[in-house]
């Protein structure tokens, strides 16, 4: 059964933006894995606002209000196993106990994100 949906779109340029003017906010937003992967790119704008779009659709799907859940609690994840879902979420603290008060066992998302546009769609099962 569907209990949540969340969509969010970032702006690429705008999260270049921040990351110069602010480059601590990494450390605030993400967690190490994604931090890691993140930054082995050339431009690790892209990956950053992806993760960032599905931090925000994860919440949106939870219905959780903003400041309910910390940034690093919603955590996207590589999955290295060949199956269809190259990436997962994992929560923990508040996000993983609002979670299970709602009776979610499963987040999917979806990420895609071009030179301009990040978007990640999420659905609380």
């Amino acid at each position: 059964m569907i209990l949540g949906v969340g969509i969010d779109v970032v702006d690429v340029e705008r999260m270049k933006s921040l990351l110069t003017r602010r480059p601590k906010i990494v450390e605030r937003l993400f967690s190490a894995a994604e931090q890691e992967y993140s930054v082995k790119q050339a431009d690790p704008s892209r990956r950053l606002a992806v993760r960032f779009a599905a931090k925000e659709a994860v919440m949106k799907a939870l219905s959780a209000n903003f400041g309910t859940i910390g940034w690093k609690e919603v955590e996207v994840v590589r999955n290295e196993q060949p199956n269809p879902r190259p990436v997962e979420v994992q929560l923990t603290g508040r996000a993983a106990q609002l979670a299970k008060d709602q009776g979610v066992v499963d987040i999917q998302i979806s990420l895609s994100h071009s030179d301009t546009t990040a978007i990640a769609i999420a659905l609380a099962q």
